[in-house]
């Protein structure tokens, strides 16, 4: 794909000296401190990292991901476990592997696992996350998926030991639907990438569009022709050639973009050849979390994220926070660090999490799926968020987003 074509050599000498070795588990926190005579040493609870990370261009350089995306998040919540887990006699230790694309992990997940993790926090490909809960099954181990947003994973490829902390693209196109129908801007054209990811967001939200009511009155794909995404002269190339690539689409009242691969998304807000409002994967977007998030307690987790990271909180970041701190929840309630009771306790009706959202957060039996609001943000302000007003549901309003019980393919083969 374009972006990886365009990645700067030069890179590779400064990523090695920001990302842990291939492979490699590195501490996260100091070792815990001698127990005190006549106290039972605290349990350990192992807590494992798995992810792949590569320093990639974005069209914009804001969108370039830190080198401890994700990671940042999860140290925070072992700090926030261990807070309540001293008194509980528990101690969280997070083991993170950081390894580069396309190498073997498969063979990462074997060591973490056969060194007695239990549970396995995943920031990887929809196939490599795969790999992982198959080879966590046979252990007794759970993998929590905060990096696979594929509606594939809850649905033919989801496993009974998957659970899944970042909201699936169902969800994520769902929520964004909802606000425009809330909004009465029901007339939508599409401009989707030539790319399989690009393509998966597209059918989402044109699924989307059918559920809620809106009508897609003109598509358009936008070929990748590779080349320079920065040069002198591309600004104005930018500005000349957008417009005349979209000044075809039958009128409509919002552009929805799907550049799930960053090819051209960024360009098209301010650039279309009618006023029109963008969103999808660019302009107005669906997240999970938003570095501009505030409300309901969210500035005291951006602060003391701030203080450890020294940047605001991503949507990466609060995902495996919650991955974490859903573990450190179990343990709290059922006073034990025995891995099949938290398990057991992470998949009942009994378990919630307070994640900043407004409420709690909760699993569904059907998937797996964590249900929980959907932020949407034009990266300076968190605009709304879904479930919006009047969307009803007999169960829960987070369950108009995303696919619901009588719609899931799921069938867990134990």
């Amino acid at each position: 794909m374009a972006k990886r074509a365009l990645r700067p050599l030069v890179l590779a000498s400064a990523l090695a000296a920001l990302v842990p070795a291939a492979g490699v588990a590195q501490p996260a926190k100091p070792a815990a401190a001698p127990a005190v005579p006549g106290q039972a040493k605290p349990q350990e609870i192992k807590i494992g990292y798995l992810r792949t990370y590569e320093k990639t261009l974005a069209l914009s350089a804001l969108d370039v991901p830190p080198p401890d995306i994700g990671l940042a998040g999860a140290k925070l919540a072992i700090a926030d476990n261990d807070t309540t887990g001293r008194f509980m006699g528990q101690d969280f230790t997070l083991v993170p592997v950081t390894l580069a694309p396309g190498d073997d992990v498969a063979a990462a997940a074997k060591t973490m696992l056969d060194g007695g993790v239990s549970y396995v926090i995943t920031d990887l490909s929809a196939e490599d996350t795969l790999k992982v809960a198959d080879l966590a099954k046979p252990k007794g181990a759970v993998v929590l998926n905060v990096g696979a947003a594929d509606d594939r994973l809850r649905q033919a490829d989801c496993r009974s030991n998957m659970l899944h902390i970042a909201p699936s693209t169902a969800m994520l196109t769902d929520a964004l639907a909802q606000y425009l129908v809330w909004k009465q801007w029901s007339n939508w054209a599409l401009v989707e990438g030539e790319h399989p990811a690009d393509k998966r967001y597209a059918d989402d939200l044109k699924r989307s569009a059918k559920k809620f009511g809106a009508k897609i009155v003109g598509e358009k794909v936008f070929p990748d022709k590779g080349g320079a995404r920065a040069t002198d002269s591309g600004q104005a190339l930018v500005q000349r050639q957008i417009p005349v690539f979209l000044q075809d689409l039958p009128d409509h009242q919002v552009l929805l973009v799907a550049d799930r691969s960053e090819v051209f998304g960024t360009y098209i807000p301010w650039r279309t050849w009618i006023p029109r409002p963008v969103a999808g994967t660019a302009g107005l977007r669906s997240t999970a979390w938003d570095p501009t998030s505030q409300e309901w307690g969210g500035e005291q987790i951006q602060n003391r994220f701030q203080s450890q990271s020294g940047r605001r909180m991503d949507a990466r970041d609060m995902e495996a926070w919650t991955a974490v701190r859903s573990i450190g929840e179990a343990a709290t309630r059922t006073h034990s660090a025995d891995p099949a009771k938290l398990i057991a306790y992470l998949k009942s009706p009994k378990f919630s999490v307070a994640a900043f959202k407004g409420q709690k957060l909760t699993f569904r039996d059907w998937d797996w799926q964590l249900r929980q609001p959907i932020l949407l943000s034009d990266g300076r302000s968190v605009v709304s968020v879904s479930p919006q007003e009047g969307f009803l549901h007999q169960v829960s309003e987070l369950d108009t987003m995303g696919y619901d019980r009588p719609e899931t393919k799921c069938v867990f083969k134990d």
